[in-house]
């Protein structure tokens, strides 16, 4: 649907803009005007294709992820919000407003844009939707018509040792991952789509990320997290179509080119880890902290030895030879949330992994990191996880393979 918002969208969001923009604005402490610049602009990461982009995308370097409950049972609603978001979405992402944007239209009407974004790039935006279990079924009631579309590979995750889920941060009917290089660009993107779908939706939690933990560039230097350990270095390369075939594209039914996405929310006790010895945080991950190497080795992309590490390392219990070849595409980021009253940073990792079956992926691999060393000094305080439908055609929608 390519027209303006209904007049009851636009009165209406004024709760929604607060909700979004509240928590996710504060303290980035800059004005959307873009100054003049000999450098070459950064072409944008084009929506339509295949398959959805942010997942295989070269990683951007701020994240605003965001989940939603669906507020109403009518079909028609959700699937007209859902072509408004995808013509809103692929606007956003070629660097250009929402609607008739921020300053046109009717003076006596909310503008159709927020208006944070204007004179800035595009930034290599990118936005990825997911569908919770939620979305087929919440309180046994097939709101939609589709509990029996849902993927068997769309499970429930099992409680994993250690776990201490908020639930304030976990699950949601839809998901919205937005990647850019600035954080006002990916902001904006999700406080629009907010706005755009109130009173069909509403947002149920989300998280600001900085800082990528993972690359699916391995030309490019691995990033590291807030350990000071590089992270990622046996991530799936997003130009390796056979790993890519093999471990991230689903292949059956509406989700054939999606992926499946798992996000954790995990704190890292960083002022232990601060006062923990070099050479046991060198044990604990398995690498050296300076080239990333693994123990026993030179170089950060040696072949990791399994034996020379600690039986407990955090290498050895993650990778794919302990696990039956099991293998995952990440796209952490790293967060700060302020302290918690007791003096202590809120900080961690915002995990993100795409896959083929989570049974297959994510989930053999936490389980057989329950015996890490590393989780003296972390605790996953929240979860998801959603099915992400393929990519868009030019003139269909997000969910259009679900829906249609």
């Amino acid at each position: 649907m390519t027209g303006r918002p209904s007049r009851r969208r636009m009165l209406g969001f004024s709760g929604a803009s607060l909700l979004v923009g509240g928590a996710a604005g504060a303290g980035l402490g800059r004005v959307a005007t873009a100054e003049p610049s000999q450098t070459p602009p950064v072409p944008p990461v084009p929506f339509h294709g295949r398959h959805q982009a942010g997942i295989v995308t070269p990683v951007q370097d701020r994240l605003h992820f965001a989940a939603f409950d669906v507020v109403t049972d009518d079909r028609a609603e959700l699937v007209r919000m859902l072509k408004e978001w995808t013509v809103a979405a692929a606007a956003m992402t070629r660097g250009r407003p929402v609607g008739d944007g921020a300053v046109g239209g009717l003076p006596q009407a909310p503008p159709d844009d927020t208006g944070e974004a204007l004179g800035l790039p595009p930034s290599r935006l990118t936005l990825t939707i997911g569908f919770g279990a939620g979305l087929f079924e919440k309180s046994g009631k097939d709101r939609f018509g589709i509990r029996d579309k849902r993927p068997a590979a769309l499970v429930d995750l099992p409680h994993f040792p250690g776990d201490r889920l908020d639930p304030a941060r976990g699950g949601g009917d839809i998901a919205v991952q937005a990647c850019a290089d600035d954080p006002q660009v990916a902001v904006h993107a999700v406080r629009n789509l907010a706005r755009i779908g109130f009173g069909t939706v509403a947002v149920r939690w989300s998280q600001l990320g900085f800082g990528k933990t993972s690359s699916t560039t391995p030309a490019e230097q691995t990033p590291r997290n807030l350990f000071g350990f590089k992270d990622g270095t046996e991530n799936i390369p997003g130009t390796d179509a056979g790993l890519l075939d093999d471990h991230v594209w689903a292949a059956d039914g509406w989700m054939a080119g999606g992926s499946y996405m798992v996000v954790r929310r995990i704190r890292m006790h960083i002022e232990t880890w601060d006062r923990t010895s070099l050479l046991e945080q060198e044990d604990i991950i398995g690498r050296d902290k300076s080239e990333g190497a693994p123990a026993g080795r030179s170089k950060e992309r040696d072949k990791v030895a399994l034996a020379a590490l600690k039986p407990d390392a955090h290498v050895r219990l993650a990778h794919p030879d302990t696990n039956h070849g099991a293998r995952i595409l990440r796209r952490g980021y790293s967060f700060t949330d302020g302290t918690d009253g007791l003096g202590r940073l809120d900080a961690g990792l915002f995990f993100i992994a795409f896959q083929r079956d989570p049974r297959k992926g994510f989930i053999p691999i936490q389980q057989s990191l329950a015996g890490d060393a590393l989780n003296e000094y972390i605790q996953h305080v929240g979860s998801g996880i959603y099915a992400c439908p393929p990519g868009v055609n030019q003139g269909g929608y997000w969910g259009e393979t679900l829906f249609g």
